[in-house]
């Protein structure tokens, strides 16, 4: 069976801000960008992975609007899981998202488990953590 990552999504609340950090700030190319009744959804990916989609989706769009407010409110307190991102330069890619003025939550560290990495939270609050291999 051959099975490969096609797309994940990650809930932000305001399409705008999300572009604007995960295609200016990150790098990601924006592949595809629908509204439909008055929701909007973003497409991106990395250059680097032609393959691989984030769609950037409004909360619960298609939950009762009971389900849609309570998530709207985890995603504002943050507690909602993000993405693990690879990066050849974790310190750059920190000093960058910073530089943007995003909040770092954890600064470039070394892990027991081999790899380099930094945390921080997209304008939505998804909790996103980028790793840097010790090999490389």
């Amino acid at each position: 069976m051959d099975v490969k990552l096609k797309q994940c999504f990650i809930t932000v609340d305001d399409p705008d801000k999300a572009l604007a950090f995960y295609r200016d700030v990150l790098g990601l190319q924006l592949r595809n960008d629908v509204e439909y009744e008055g929701l909007r959804w973003l497409t991106v990916g990395s250059p680097l992975q032609p393959d691989v989609e984030i769609v950037l989706e409004p909360p619960a769009a298609d939950a009762s609007p009971a389900d849609r407010e309570t998530l709207t409110r985890l995603l504002a307190k943050g507690v909602l899981r993000g993405v693990i991102f690879t990066t050849p330069d974790c310190e750059a890619l920190c000093e960058k998202v910073r530089e943007a003025g995003t909040e770092i939550l954890q600064e470039p560290m070394d892990q027991p488990y081999g790899v380099r990495d930094c945390a921080f939270r997209d304008p939505a609050g998804n909790l996103l953590r980028f790793m840097q291999r010790a090999d490389g």
